[in-house]
């Protein structure tokens, strides 16, 4: 298989990942430090997510118009031109803190989605699976490094530093694809609401989109769940380097899922892509619970990196199965509704976290093992066989 094609691509996704990853991360470790609110850090999470999951109709339709490199392109100079702000005015209050976030949101589907629109333009459909696993891989390690990095700035050199490093990255991500050559051909220029409603209409009515939506938004929601849980639970369980603790522990999880991830591309997933998230996400509940509760510290990192590990083969599952069972012509905009309620269950589930944990961090954890398990029911039931 030949790479080349892919590079511009595959570098500016990987910068643009490590962007967004290490803003997830400041920002939960950001209302911890400041506000010691674990609440506040929920809503944060949700903030950061759901305003764009709102938007995704309308991205879909600017994907159509504008073309997938220039909508990643406008995504990362906004998030850039955000975050930058954020750290120039020094964070704010919390209500000042959740604007800005939501705003941050607003454009990321264009970034998301327009990635995975390129990937199978460039490649033959033959060698979708092998492709999204390198995807997959990539995005795993911006799980490494963005989390240590994020978690190491922050430790040393605060929010205001972290942020404006976060905001160069985005930045460069958007110059990266400049290498890339330019689209030969754009979607048409349908209106706008109509364009957002079709592409919504799509996705609800195709049996598989339609469950893939379910399964993987009660996966995301699990994840949602962690993202918060864990700087929480670490911070309870040492008092000093809890923030490069943290951060360490998501980068070994990283690891794992890019490891997972090369493992389904070197299997082969296509034609395996159900059962592959299927038992992905029975595994990753008890890795959750009862591996990550109920051993300290210890517990808690060995099971975040099998949630990791397992990450990998699922994630490439849903690409690969969501690829070959959509219309070419309509990639895009599909891509843009489908990924967007794919996720759907992160913000929720990060909002859910941070008043869970307020009660219990075990409860928490509970309740994300038991989001895990109902993932793997819903792609069984509702998923298609072909």
């Amino acid at each position: 298989m030949d790479y080349r094609p892919l590079l511009p691509l595959l570098v500016a996704a990987a910068l643009s990942r490590l962007s967004v990853r290490m803003f997830a991360l400041a920002i939960v470790l950001l209302a911890l430090d400041r506000f010691q609110s674990p609440a506040l850090a929920g809503w944060l999470g949700f903030a950061a997510l759901a305003p764009g999951l709102a938007a995704s109709p309308f991205a879909g339709v600017l994907l159509d118009r504008i073309g997938a490199s220039r909508a990643i392109a406008l995504d990362m100079a906004a998030s850039a031109a955000t975050v930058a702000m954020m750290a120039l005015i020094g964070q704010g209050t919390p209500s000042v803190l959740l604007m800005l976030t939501g705003l941050y949101s607003l454009t990321s589907p264009l970034s998301a989605a327009g990635i995975r629109t390129l990937l199978p333009r460039l490649v033959p459909p033959q060698v979708w699976d092998r492709a999204n696993a390198l995807d997959t891989a990539i995005h795993a390690l911006t799980e490494v490094v963005g989390p240590a990095v994020a978690g190491t700035l922050f430790a040393v050199a605060g929010s205001g530093p972290t942020l404006l490093v976060i905001a160069l990255l985005a930045i460069l991500a958007a110059l990266s694809l400049q290498l890339a050559k330019p689209e030969p051909t754009l979607g048409p220029r349908r209106p706008i609401m109509r364009g957002a409603i079709a592409g919504v209409t799509i996705v609800l009515r195709h049996p598989t989109l339609r469950g893939l939506v379910a399964s993987y938004a009660l996966y995301q929601a699990s994840w949602g769940i962690l993202l918060v849980a864990v700087p929480v639970l670490v911070g309870q369980s040492i008092q000093s380097g809890a923030d490069s603790a943290t951060g360490l522990i998501w980068a070994l999880s990283g690891l794992a899922g890019g490891a997972g991830a090369l493992l389904a591309g070197y299997w082969r997933a296509r034609g395996r892509e159900k059962r592959l998230i299927t038992a992905g996400a029975l595994l990753t509940a008890l890795a959750i619970y009862p591996l990550a509760a109920v051993a300290g510290l210890y517990g808690l990192t060995a099971g975040v990196a099998v949630v990791g590990l397992l990450s990998g083969p699922i994630d490439v599952g849903v690409l690969t199965l969501r690829q070959r069972r959509t219309a070419p012509a309509e990639l895009g905009r599909v891509l843009a509704v489908s990924m967007s309620l794919n996720m759907a269950g992160l913000p929720l589930g990060s909002a859910l976290g941070g008043l869970l944990l307020i009660c219990s961090g075990h409860g928490a954890l509970l309740v994300a093992a038991v989001a895990a398990a109902m993932s793997a029911l819903a792609c069984q039931w509702l998923i298609p066989d072909q």
